[in-house]
């Protein structure tokens, strides 16, 4: 948002997939350019949930998780958790870039 665009979802729209926002950030995280991994995955532990819009469209779906840029994989990791818990079947992860 502070961006003013989503570069994920940009990605994604040139997928030819359906492209939901099927999660929603449950709480402001701070920012994660200076954590290690460890702090990276507890920062973000519990920040995700499942819209209410698309809980019908996770359950028993093969979701894949479209991200810019994978640094550590703390993101993409509690948000395929929370997809998982939400009853998605599969849940793979696409980036472009690794840093």
């Amino acid at each position: 948002m502070r961006r003013g665009f989503n570069q994920a979802r940009d990605l994604a729209e040139h997928l030819d997939r359906p492209v939901t926002k099927s999660l929603w950030r449950a709480r402001a995280t701070p920012s994660q350019m200076a954590l290690a991994a460890a702090e990276r995955h507890a920062n973000v532990r519990g920040a995700f949930v499942v819209s209410p819009f698309c809980s019908a469209l996770v359950d028993d779906a093969r979701m894949v998780l479209v991200d810019d840029v994978r640094t550590t994989g703390a993101t993409m990791d509690e948000c395929a958790r929370v997809l998982l818990a939400a009853g998605a079947r599969e849940v793979r992860g696409l980036t472009i870039a690794f840093a």
